[in-house]
């Protein structure tokens, strides 16, 4: 049976689904499907960040700061992980530095 998945999933994605040892903790069905409501959630939100920097917010940081807290809530429907991964795909979309995220060391590409 082949795979005609097309979606080309970048490893920064996959290390949010793959545990110490470098296997997926996750059936990669689940890491697909998960990636797509990650990546469209990211791209949704270019447009509210702009929107923000330009009518109340002017930095950058705190405004990925905030979208990140939103996200990292329980009721956001994403994971912990997965708000890191989208706020740091979101600020790659944006050409914007990313701050450090709570649960981060230090400032990372999505991409």
């Amino acid at each position: 049976m082949s795979d005609d998945y097309q979606i080309d999933i970048p490893p920064s994605f996959y290390a949010v689904y793959t545990d110490r040892r470098q296997r997926l903790a996750a059936p990669l069905a689940v890491v697909r499907a998960r990636y797509e409501v990650c990546e469209d959630l990211a791209n949704h939100l270019v447009q509210q960040a702009m929107t923000l920097h330009h009518v109340s917010v002017p930095s950058e940081s705190e405004i990925l700061e905030r979208i990140h807290a939103g996200l990292a809530s329980a009721e956001s429907g994403v994971s912990p992980d997965e708000a890191r991964w989208i706020t740091r795909r979101l600020a790659e979309l944006l050409n914007w530095p990313c701050p450090p995220l709570e649960g981060d060391e230090a400032p990372q590409d999505a991409g």
